[in-house]
């Protein structure tokens, strides 16, 4: 029954790839891991008097590098002073030269998110009345070009790298210590480890480009190199560089002196290099983890140490697969891939599966967050596809499963028909190699008087022979056991899908999380107001940096005129839930008339709840509404959001 699973499951397999290829195909760019919320002046806004600065709010914090924050005038010539800073919490400005002149002005931004992509935008604003501008807003994002591609490869040949080298080292180990002298095997984790080692000093050399400028000629631009060194991400990238010298000489052992002892020597052996290679495959985990989303958004103490369970998962179990494959197409007839070997790949993958469950969950409430954005957001769809894919993989590890366990009842009766198969084919085929070694003694004594040219060319032909015999003997004795052929053609469909649920997996890390998405939608709702009752509703988020220290505060101003008004204070956690805090303060400023800031301190109601009536709103304008809250003794920030008010 197991050997016409294969047939049916085959056309399913195919079908499903090309549909997750034309999903991909057709996905759009990532997006930045972090959104422009609120900008003084806001976009679009016309103003009487020229500000002193400019500030943008960012749904996280960002690093500044030079020029991360310009603004230029109508004619393209810079209106800001290049000093730009962060002002608080993930507010940043930068500071405008005095007496400038009415018209409109544009403000480019690039910088870096927490978790290392860049982010790029720009939008103007006006000074007395708008006027025309040579200055275009539309450009190339960060990130994207011909950069950009270079850098998403090395990206994902760098996970490819990681899954290959640590995957097959553990099988070695953990599955199969005899396979440390199989030349195939060896040749796939040394290329694992070299693709690696090149796709991170490809990732140093591109981060400068492509973070920055996005230019090729400035891929080798040693002062645009030393400022990724004193970035997140190129610790990161060195610490990587470091750890791959530790595992060369971990893969030296592996396949030198490990593989010429015998199997006592070996037992006491394989625990001092699980230990070594455990403690390097982590590191090399840690480096993604580091710089990547586990170390931004919430948690991020337990989002790093679980990102590395999660990638040593991944590794051990695809890696062991791309080996176990390999060792069941190429490995030598003297030294095949035993059953004993297959089975603890097999408890060993069931083990991974089990842990990728377990942390994928954790990992997929974390960035997701919201329902809504499971099946709203780019990186919900793509964790979607990523779960059916891994639940095709699983169904297909399970015929795989199901041809181990006939390969272990069957083992000795296949060893024994192979044997004796694997002599009588030699048997056969040893009878003309021989007929030709006797003719080439005949041509050797006829030729002798000519010299030995001749001899060493016919030698060779013969060795050339004698190796194409042996490997064709050797494939025809591999698939003619139903067994092995069957097990390595489901352990083939494995790695095909296996290959799929990598690239999604790179493009989950370059999409921006669906909590950050939909976070970012709600704090770029600036305002919204009744049309019967005109009643304003600001939603404004904030981060005290403590402990407890995020969550949104939401303020509702009725009727929003000119006069008095009645004023709601809600505070809530990112999950939605109201929460108290030690104080809240709102202050309303209209900056073009120089009115304000006017205080209002509400008075508790309940939890999450504050109240204030009366409060004076005496001219109609664009009112700022600043928010200051307080959530310990020591941490405490002020956000603003712009709302037009009478």
């Amino acid at each position: 029954m197991t050997a016409t699973v294969a047939p049916r499951v085959r056309p399913l397999v195919l079908l499903f790839l090309a549909v997750v290829g034309v999903l991909l195909a057709a996905a759009r760019p990532a997006s930045a891991h972090a959104a422009l919320t609120g900008s003084d002046p806001r976009q679009g806004a016309v103003v009487d008097t020229a500000p002193a600065q400019i500030a943008l709010t960012f749904s996280e914090t960002v690093s500044l590098s030079d020029d991360s924050l310009r603004v230029l005038g109508p004619k393209g010539e810079r209106a800001d002073t290049g000093e730009a800073g962060n002002i608080g919490g993930t507010t940043y400005s930068v500071r405008l030269h005095s007496g400038l002149p009415d018209g409109t002005y544009t403000v480019a931004y690039q910088v870096v998110s927490a978790d290392s992509h860049p982010v790029s935008g720009a939008f103007t604003f006006s000074i007395g009345a708008p006027s025309e501008t040579s200055v275009s807003v539309s450009g190339t994002e960060a990130g994207g070009g011909l950069v950009g591609g270079l850098y998403d490869t090395a990206r994902y040949v760098s996970y490819a790298g990681f899954i290959v080298l640590v995957g097959g080292a553990a099988f070695v180990l953990v599955c199969w210590p005899r396979g440390s002298g199989v030349r195939a095997v060896q040749r796939l984790v040394v290329s694992g480890w070299v693709a690696l080692t090149a796709a991170t000093l490809a990732l140093l050399l591109l981060r400068g480009a492509y973070s920055r400028s996005g230019e090729v000629g400035d891929i080798f631009d040693l002062d645009l190199l030393g400022e990724v060194l004193q970035t997140k991400t190129g610790a990161a990238l060195v610490s990587r560089l470091l750890l791959l010298a530790a595992a060369a000489l971990f893969v030296a052992v592996l396949f030198g002196a490990y593989d010429k002892r015998e199997d006592e020597e070996k037992r006491d052996l394989t625990f001092g290099l699980a230990v070594g290679g455990t403690v390097v495959a982590a590191g090399l985990a840690a480096s993604w983890a580091m710089a990547e989303h586990a170390s931004s958004g919430i948690q991020p103490g337990i989002a790093m140490p679980v990102d590395i369970v999660h990638l040593l998962a991944v590794a051990t179990w695809l890696g062991g697969l791309s080996a176990l494959l390999v060792s069941l197409r190429w490995a030598p007839l003297d030294t095949p891939v035993d059953r004993s070997a297959v089975r603890r790949f097999s408890t060993t993958a069931l083990t991974c599966v089990l842990t990728l469950v377990a942390t994928g969950t954790y990992q997929a409430w974390r960035q997701v967050g919201y329902w809504s954005a499971l099946t709203g957001t780019r990186y919900g769809q793509l964790l979607l596809i990523k779960l059916g894919l891994v639940s095709l993989l699983v169904g297909v590890a399970w015929i795989s499963r199901r041809w181990t366990r006939r390969l272990g009842e069957t083992a000795s009766a296949s060893a024994s028909a192979s044997a004796a198969a694997s002599a009588a084919e030699e048997e056969r085929e040893r009878e003309p190699v021989a007929a030709g070694a006797e003719g080439s003694g005949e041509e050797k004594g006829a030729v002798s008087e000519g010299g030995e040219p001749g001899d060493a060319r016919r030698a060779a032909q013969l060795a050339r022979q004698r190796a194409a015999v042996d490997a064709a003997r050797q494939k025809r004795l591999r698939d003619a056991d139903p067994l092995r052929y069957g097990l390595r053609r489901s352990v083939l469909a494995e790695a095909g899908v296996a290959v799929v649920v990598l690239a999604v997996t790179t493009l989950l890390t370059s999409a921006e999380p669906g909590r950050t998405v939909e976070e970012a939608k709600a704090a770029t709702s600036a305002t919204a107001t009744d049309p019967v009752s005109g009643a304003l509703t600001l939603e404004i988020p904030f981060d005290t940096g403590g402990q407890d220290g995020k969550g949104v505060v939401r303020i509702d101003l009725d009727p929003a005129r000119v006069g008095g008004n009645d004023m709601h204070v809600y505070v809530e956690r990112p999950n939605g839930r109201a929460f108290d805090v030690p104080e809240v303060q709102i202050a309303f400023t209209l900056e073009t008339q120089d009115i304000g800031p006017l205080p209002v301190a509400p008075d508790h109601i309940t939890t999450g709840h504050w109240s204030a009536s009366g409060v004076q709103i005496p001219v109609a304008g664009d009112w700022k509404v600043a928010v200051t809250v307080r959530t310990s003794d020591i941490d405490q920030v002020t956000v603003s959001k712009n709302a037009q008010i009478g």
